[in-house]
């Protein structure tokens, strides 16, 4: 056995291309698809009757929320960090402590989604990809005793 190190020839190697961890951000269309998801999102939390529960727990006046939500689904999705340099880590569960979170308030919040997700993105497995990535976020928020997280 010889001590002496093996050579080998990188010279033909390439870098790997960058591998973007969340693509879903341009597949579903950047900010402006982003802006009218929430817009979509909120229109149905204040029509839906199943989603009473959960609006009663936002400002009457939802302006402000929108834009949160618009700046940390961007960042979520994979766009621009817009989210966290403002206002740090999203720290979801922590900020929705106050509300008492079970199954009925992660179906309604669902609900709202799914339906803006249907009038906004015409991917139907971009859609279910989505799907799949809010149910496992809104069900992580709970914070009822049922909850795996509480």
């Amino acid at each position: 056995m010889s001590d002496t190190p093996v050579q080998r020839d990188f010279s033909n190697t390439r870098p790997l291309p960058q591998i973007q961890s969340n693509p879903h951000y341009e597949k579903l269309g950047g900010e402006p698809a982003i802006v009218q998801l929430v817009e979509r999102f909120y229109f149905h939390m204040n029509t839906l009757p199943e989603a009473a529960g959960i609006r009663a727990m936002h400002e009457a006046d939802l302006t402000h929320t929108k834009q949160v939500l618009v700046k940390f689904l961007g960042e979520w999705l994979g766009g621009p960090k817009v989210y966290s340099p403002e206002r740090g880590h999203p720290r979801l569960r922590m900020k929705h402590s106050m509300f008492a979170i079970g199954p009925a308030e992660r179906d309604a919040w669902m609900l709202c989604m799914k339906q803006a997700m249907t009038d906004v993105v015409p991917d139907p497995a971009l859609r279910q990809q989505l799907e799949q990535a809010f149910f496992k976020t809104a069900d992580f928020i709970r914070n009822d005793q049922g909850s795996n997280h509480a």
